[in-house]
């Protein structure tokens, strides 16, 4: 009987027989042809970074992980990494391939090339498709996703620089992180960090820190302790606390006592005031009552009332 299998000159693929059963018992499909993927990079390669390769989205190579973690043919999983450490790498024809499929991909392609003035390269077009097809972010979130990358830079270093398409990748699984993955959810994401934007300022004046942009790190801190729920006249007790025990600010010092403070449930100045909170290792001041942290709140707070 003449042989079934042709047999081409490139480098082989082996299988073990256990490997073989396991996939067949199991009859998984997806399981199987990730499995060959695999091997054929010598399993050197992370399993979700093949999904360009394979053409499958996120949730389909997922599942196939999934299953072959449970058959034991792949590494127990360590501690998930941030997805954006190991994202699909597509190829030119793959690319190609869905430029010509999809026009909705075209279209966000052209609107992307617009709106950073000047013409997306195969792998800027492969992080794009990262984001379409393998996060699954839809293309009027992306264009909000890029629309906001690029204002961010031009805000803070003028309006000739633009993002690069990897900037705009980290942002994106960052959003997807946080489940702004619908134009409603991006909108209103955009809306509270624009609202964050307009508060800073006075921030910076808590801290002592005059007019002023913040950094890119500073503005990190800002924005969490907003997000914590504290008006600029907390962070300005805060950084008072933080000069008496450090004699400046330091940036780690003042964000643990407002950790502190929001773990506790204590975000006015009345609130804290009324607790006495005060971190574990800050000494007690030897004046009672007021103190000279508690005059200089008040007179921080008496300057905002006053419009100064």
């Amino acid at each position: 009987m003449p042989g079934v299998l042709l047999h081409t000159a490139e480098e082989a693929v082996t299988l073990s027989g256990q490997a073989v059963r396991r996939l067949l018992e199991r009859g998984d499909g997806d399981a199987a042809l990730l499995y060959l993927a695999l091997l054929r990079h010598h399993g050197n390669t992370p399993p979700r970074s093949l999904a360009g390769e394979l053409r499958w989205d996120r949730g389909r190579i997922e599942g196939a992980e999934a299953v072959l973690r449970e058959l034991g043919l792949v590494a127990p999983q360590a501690p998930e990494p941030e997805p954006a450490d190991e994202p699909p790498v597509y190829q030119r024809g793959e690319v190609a391939e869905k430029l010509e499929q999809s026009l909705e991909f075209r279209r966000l392609t052209a609107e992307v090339e617009r709106r950073l003035g000047k013409r997306l390269t195969t792998p800027d077009l492969g992080v794009l498709l990262g984001l379409y097809d393998y996060v699954g972010l839809p293309a009027d979130v992306i264009y909000l996703l890029v629309c906001h990358c690029a204002e961010r830079l031009a805000r803070r270093f003028g309006e000739g620089r633009r993002p690069t398409l990897r900037q705009i990748e980290r942002e994106g699984y960052a959003w997807a992180r946080r489940g702004i993955d619908t134009q409603a959810a991006a909108a209103e994401y955009l809306r509270k960090y624009a609202e964050g934007q307009r508060a800073l300022p006075q921030y910076m004046r808590a801290l002592q820190l005059g007019d002023r942009p913040p950094s890119a790190s500073e503005e990190k801190y800002l924005l969490g302790w907003q997000e914590w729920g504290f008006p600029p006249e907390t962070v300005a007790l805060a950084y008072d606390k933080t000069v008496l025990k450090c004699h400046e600010l330091k940036w780690p010092y003042c964000n643990g006592i407002l950790r502190r403070w929001h773990e506790a449930g204590l975000h006015t100045p009345g609130e804290i005031e009324k607790r006495d909170v005060r971190p574990a290792a800050e000494p007690r001041p030897a004046t009672g009552g007021g103190g000279e942290g508690n005059a200089w709140m008040r007179k921080y707070i008496e300057q905002r009332e006053k419009g100064v």
